[in-house]
């Protein structure tokens, strides 16, 4: 039995197939959706670059710190990759400093090596930390999960 009668009589307007054509165009209008001023250690940006690797292949361009630093603005504002890598040179040149920022494919291979994020809870104020070892965020209620190993309420 048919889903509705008389379907074979029945107007059928046809669903518009919508397809991007100009990928560049789109991703690059995905990315101008974020700005942030962001403060680091100046040791921070010194290690930026990561170490020598003695196995074969490329030499990573990128640290754990700089994909760690992706990853928690990603998780602390709930942006996806690509606003991310747009808001990173933003935070560059309110620093005065030039950087290279790596692409949101980069970060997306390199974080199944790094180490889960904490969650982020929404109330309150997040704050990001970056010194020359690792990238932490700081949120209401945390540092009692730090000092006693308990949850906040």
């Amino acid at each position: 039995m048919p889903h509705k009668h008389n379907t074979k009589k029945r107007h059928h307007i046809p669903k518009a197939k919508y397809t991007i054509t100009n990928w560049s165009q789109y991703e690059a209008g995905l990315k101008q959706r974020g700005s942030l001023a962001l403060w680091f250690i100046p040791e921070a940006i010194t290690h930026r670059k990561a170490a020598v690797r003695t196995s074969p292949g490329e030499q990573p361009r990128y640290s754990d710190l700089a994909i760690q630093t992706c990853l928690m603005l990603r998780t602390a504002f709930s942006i996806p990759l690509r606003q991310t890598e747009c808001m990173m040179p933003s935070v560059f040149s309110i620093m005065a400093v030039s950087l290279s920022v790596p692409d949101h494919t980069t970060v997306s291979r390199r974080v199944v090596r790094l180490p889960p994020l904490p969650r982020i809870s929404a109330e309150g104020a997040a704050h990001i930390l970056i010194d020359h070892y690792w990238a932490k965020g700081l949120w209401r209620g945390q540092w009692l999960e730090d000092k006693h190993g308990a949850k906040s309420r």
